[in-house]
């Protein structure tokens, strides 16, 4: 079986294939549709009305940006750069704004293209087999083909329109693969397609969870990226958003009203209300209400984090508990540690940025400054309302605050 490379085209109007279907361009979608039905090299060709937004391709893919008009000498010889496999390769073409294209279809239709020894084998629906999102192709016909378009415009989706035309025009047979996916060609071109476009993508991928034992009690404000990976038992509340990279442990709790992004969720976690960026949280985890959960923080095991507290680039160590209005940033806590309210770990002088670091079985009392760069030792405690600028040791008690002093009769000569 010979090596097969896609060749994905952009469209010349922006906010088709860059437009958002939950979270992702669009053009993504397909890129990475290629990708898992086994496609080796995927390259995209976009014109320059798309080069500022070339940042939000899938990093996979190999982008080609090309002029707006480009004769067809020079598409034949972007298409001898783009068939690495030499002239006897299989392409498959691609409208990038097509985002439904799945890949079965494209399977489908190479394990016919293949085993028929077709030149060209379309990927069409039942309704018009005109109406493909794309096709496969021998390399050495393309080249062949693209000498005889006259203008062909390589940087823009009309190339694919423009190409089929001319298979329909030469002696070629194209044999059609009938593919049952309904939105199989559904594109957009304006808001309300993109709206809709979202809405048969939401509705797929949380019946996809659905199937694998994730439940909901209802759909109100629930968005879930198509990579998020959920266990099973978990309940998603509503207005949650699941996107990126994200992945849920089992019997979970998430919502109502939580983002969740690029994160890790250890099983039997909740988390209210919460929102959570590039952090790992694991299991038996309780965060909430109203918590923020910045990059790169780690919350081990039976961690609760509770009203208003936010964490920033820190680990929080098993079964400690931060339970209210507390700022943790740049920190490393041990296990079984008990934050008061209030506390604030001072990580940043204006110019610079250090660390705490809070021993296991330490008590820090509400309203404490922790002065980083500090330390308190194992079993150590801070006296509410200190602010700690010097290390307190192990078994010890840290108190920084001025003594209280009572100024009898004040107030009869302060008013006269």
């Amino acid at each position: 079986m010979l090596k097969k490379s896609a060749i994905i085209f952009g469209s010349s109007c922006e906010t088709k294939m860059f437009g958002e279907i939950l979270f992702e361009p669009m053009i993504n979608w397909a890129i990475d549709t290629c990708y898992t039905a086994g496609i080796e090299t995927v390259f995209t060709v976009i014109g320059t009305g798309d080069n500022l937004q070339q940042d939000k391709l899938d990093k996979r893919t190999n982008c080609f940006v090309q002029e707006d008009t480009i004769e067809s000498t020079q598409s034949i010889a972007i298409t001898q750069q783009l068939v690495v496999d030499g002239e006897d390769g299989n392409i498959l073409i691609l409208k990038g704004s097509m985002p439904f294209v799945d890949a079965n279809s494209i399977e489908r239709a190479y394990q016919m293209h293949d085993s028929q020894h077709n030149v060209v084998t379309a990927i069409s629906t039942p309704i018009n087999t005109y109406n493909t999102v794309g096709f496969w192709i021998n390399g050495k016909y393309l080249l062949e083909l693209l000498s005889k378009i006259n203008d062909c415009k390589f940087g823009d989706e009309d190339c694919v329109t423009e190409i089929f035309n001319a298979l329909t025009k030469d002696t070629v047979k194209i044999a059609h693969y009938i593919s049952l996916n309904p939105a199989l060609c559904a594109t957009a071109k304006t808001s309300k397609e993109l709206y809709e476009l979202n809405q048969i993508a939401t509705k797929s991928v949380i019946e996809k969870h659905m199937d694998l034992g994730v439940e909901f009690i209802c759909l109100d404000g629930i968005i879930i990226g198509k990579d998020v990976q959920i266990g099973t038992g978990t309940k998603i509340l509503a207005g949650t958003m699941l996107r990126g990279t994200t992945t849920i442990g089992k019997d979970c709790i998430i919502g109502p009203n939580s983002l969740v992004e690029d994160s890790r969720i250890g099983d039997c976690s909740k988390l209210n209300s919460t929102q959570c960026y590039q952090s790992q949280i694991e299991s038996n985890v309780s965060i909430g209400p109203f918590c923020h959960i910045r990059p790169n923080s780690h919350i081990l095991s039976g961690v609760h984090l509770g009203d208003f507290v936010e964490v920033k680039n820190s680990t929080i160590g098993e079964d400690t508990h931060v339970s209210h209005l507390t700022y943790v940033g740049d920190s490393d806590v041990g296990k079984r540690v008990n934050f008061g309210c209030g506390v604030v770990t001072v990580n940043y002088n204006g110019k610079t940025k250090a660390r705490c670091t809070i021993g296991d079985d330490a008590f820090i009392g509400c309203n404490t400054n922790l002065v980083a760069p500090v330390t308190i030792g194992d079993n150590g405690y801070t006296a509410a309302g200190s602010t700690i600028t010097q290390h307190v040791a192990e078994d010890s008690l840290g108190i920084a605050r001025a003594r209280q002093v009572n100024k009898e009769g004040y107030n009869k000569k302060l008013r006269g």
